[in-house]
């Protein structure tokens, strides 16, 4: 790579007739780093990966690619996998990879040994010469995947990439971004899921209603929310209420997050806890994305 910034977006909006899709965004995403856009559901983070691939394109702002560029014009060096996906169920898996390494203008001969290559690393090369309409849904999103990389881009962005995954297939889908990375690649991708974010993202901004609400390197990000504790614990959450010290509890049942006041004293915390319910775990840290997220999008200005 000879480039630093990876991609750049400045006060970008894009409308569908009355509806603001994306209002004013600017975003600096580096060269190298697992970028997060994260949200809800309709946030407009798909628009937002449109118009980075140049599918959609900005009303008012500037989205520059790699080295400052459009996204036409440096296509051979992206990856993109949709959302919504889909294979031609009729032809072979071998076939349908060669087919699209060679739409990025890759040589025949090539293209076939990166596909049986990619397909015997993953575990899928016995079904090089089976019918993608014999894959089952989770075989299918791993070809998918491979096709997306055949051609070793420089940038690859992945439209909510978890989405419908088996806890085998995303662990995988982690993995390869990680792997990404380390090989220098940048690697963006969207998710409504904060917990998928923590896990990998070494950048992320937080989009609501088409605004950007928050962004920075994960460890900002995270720094900026104060302090928390994590409870695993057995018995009944109810209990863990009006705790000295704690300004309000996520908590899920069988594990709570405590978000700490800012004079609070953590062991006193734990020892209001001791013999109201049965502790496997406490640990300090710093707030999760969700928390942070929602105390975003809770003083967002919506207008």
């Amino acid at each position: 790579m000879n480039y630093s910034t990876a991609v750049q977006l400045d006060k970008v909006w894009k409308r569908f007739g009355a509806v603001e899709a994306v209002r004013g965004v600017s975003l600096h995403v580096p060269a190298g780093c697992i970028y997060g856009l994260l949200g809800p559901n309709g946030a407009g983070k798909t628009t937002i990966i449109r118009m980075i691939m140049s599918i959609f394109f900005a009303d008012e702002g500037q989205v520059s690619v790699l080295d400052g560029q459009d996204a036409a014009a440096v296509k051979d060096r992206l990856g993109y996998l949709p959302e919504e996906k889909g294979l031609y169920k009729k032809m072979k898996v071998g076939e349908l990879m060669t087919y699209f390494a060679r739409l990025k203008g890759i040589e025949d001969r090539e293209a076939r040994r990166r596909a049986d290559e990619l397909l015997q690393r993953y575990g899928l090369g016995e079904w090089r010469e089976r019918r993608c309409e014999a894959l089952s849904k989770g075989m299918g999103q791993k070809v998918q995947l491979l096709i997306t990389l055949i051609h070793e881009p420089d940038l690859v962005i992945l439209d909510e990439p978890f989405s419908g995954l088996d806890p085998v297939n995303r662990d995988l889908m982690r993995d390869v971004i990680l792997q990404m990375r380390r090989d220098g690649k940048t690697v963006i991708f969207s998710t409504h899921i904060m917990e998928q974010a923590e896990q990998v993202c070494d950048y992320v901004a937080l989009i609501n209603k088409g605004k950007k609400v928050l962004d920075g390197s994960l460890s900002e990000v995270r720094s900026s929310g104060g302090r928390a504790a994590v409870l695993d614990y057995d018995g009944d959450g109810h209990l863990l209420r009006d705790l000295p010290g704690v300004a309000k509890i996520n908590d899920s049942g069988k594990q709570a997050e405590l978000l700490l006041q800012e004079d609070a004293d953590a062991q006193q915390v734990l020892a209001a806890i001791l013999g109201k319910v049965q502790i496997r775990r406490f640990d300090l840290r710093e707030p999760s994305l969700h928390e942070i997220f929602i105390r975003a999008v809770g003083g967002a200005d919506d207008a």
